[in-house]
């Protein structure tokens, strides 16, 4: 039962704790260990998005992730996820995830982004399955390309961590190039890191995100635009 932790609101809460015995961590090195792209590992073998993307997950779901670090004694990472009470789950009604998701009345060309084939791969499934027609990129630059090339492209659904150009920045420059094209931004993370571009305010798909959450944030920007 959490009580008195500012971070946290007062309820009942599993703690998940992983421990090693390694090096652990200076203080310097623990005060940046969510900072995304933070990384003590050489180029090429980390990416500094691990725990970032673990914390804004635990986040959104209402929880908050801490690490107690000391060097020479190892360190600590401990998740705190609200529990689900029973009564807000009855039986006789299933989740929304375990649902089909609606079918859309209005079928889209849709240009899905992201550096991870098997992530896109599952997007454009997702997508082609409620109807849509989908377009792949597996970078900003290819998705500029792929819009330079057709006009046929109704939405944009886009990664945010990639590299070369974030999803935030592709959004920035379809604004500039394709305004009023609609762009939706799937992270992990619970907000933008500083020095993002969050101007333009778009919609955000949290990662990983189900059919139906893709489907309802398509549904939302139809409505909006109409």
């Amino acid at each position: 039962f959490a009580q008195g932790d500012d971070k946290l609101q007062p309820g009942h809460y599993v703690k998940i704790s992983v421990s090693d015995t390694g090096e652990g961590m200076d203080p310097e090195t623990l005060a940046r260990a969510t900072t995304p792209f933070f990384t003590t590992k050489g180029v090429g073998k980390g990416t500094g998005l691990g725990l970032p993307m673990v914390q804004g997950l635990t986040e959104q779901s209402g929880g908050r992730l801490s690490i107690d670090s000391e060097e020479g004694k190892g360190t600590t990472v401990s998740l705190f996820l609200p529990v689900a009470r029973l009564e807000d789950c009855p039986e006789e009604k299933k989740p929304a995830s375990d649902l089909p998701a609606a079918r859309p009345k209005e079928r889209l060309t849709v240009l899905a982004v992201d550096d991870d084939a098997l992530v896109l791969m599952n997007t454009s499934l997702m997508l082609e399955d409620l109807g849509h027609t989908v377009i792949e990129a597996h970078n900003g630059r290819e998705a500029l390309a792929a819009l330079a090339r057709t006009d046929t492209i109704d939405l944009v659904v886009t990664d945010h961590s990639m590299p070369g150009m974030t999803g935030s920045e592709l959004a920035s420059e379809i604004n500039r190039q394709w305004p009023g094209l609609p762009v939706v931004l799937a992270t992990g993370y619970a907000e933008l890191p500083p020095g993002e571009d969050d101007r333009l305010q778009l919609p955000r798909l949290p990662k990983p995100f189900s059919q139906n959450q893709l489907a309802d944030v398509i549904a939302t920007m139809l409505g909006s635009a109409s």
